[in-house]
């Protein structure tokens, strides 16, 4: 199963300790050096780089199409770690593409692409019995200051039949 992210799962999940879900739901993530750059070489010392640089399971491949690439970020007006991992997604034959960001989300939604965020993942992996405690986690993301409406997490909850915050 091939899955592309954007840097805001990676920073977010690493933020809250839990960026090994990743490679246990997933395995193999793909990103572009894009994604690199922005997480690991310009956001050296931050949450998150240190961490995403040593996975093994995270692969770097580039975009073929660049033209398609340049032409997608001026169409869109997205960042170019989102917009790359979107055009990847699409080159790859992705069946998912990690993306929290609205507009970007629905873009790739557009492009023809699975989309899934933190909370989806999340999800997934209480799902899947990787993740222990839903509530905690998500507790973990409000604390971290992600970007997540508090309604979302607590309609997560109780679509799983679980105990609000």
């Amino acid at each position: 199963m091939t899955v592309v992210a954007d840097s805001s799962p990676l920073i977010t999940l690493a933020k809250i300790g839990h960026l090994e879900l990743l490679n246990r739901l997933y395995q193999t993530i793909m990103i572009t050096p894009q994604v690199f750059d922005e997480v690991v070489v310009r956001g050296a010392g931050l949450t998150g780089s240190t961490e995403i640089a040593a996975c093994k399971w995270i692969e770097v491949k580039a975009i073929e199409n660049v033209a398609a690439l340049a032409d997608a970020q001026k169409r869109f007006a997205l960042g170019v770690g989102e917009i790359s991992a979107i055009v990847l997604g699409q080159e790859a034959n992705a069946r998912l593409v990690l993306i929290d960001e609205i507009k970007a989300r629905k873009v790739a939604r557009e492009y023809g692409l699975a989309v899934l965020g933190c909370v989806g993942i999340l999800e997934d992996a209480f799902r899947l019995h990787a993740l222990p405690d839903l509530a905690q986690a998500y507790g973990q993301l409000v604390s971290a200051g992600a970007y997540i409406d508090r309604k979302i997490l607590e309609n997560s909850l109780m679509s799983l039949n679980l105990a609000p915050m």
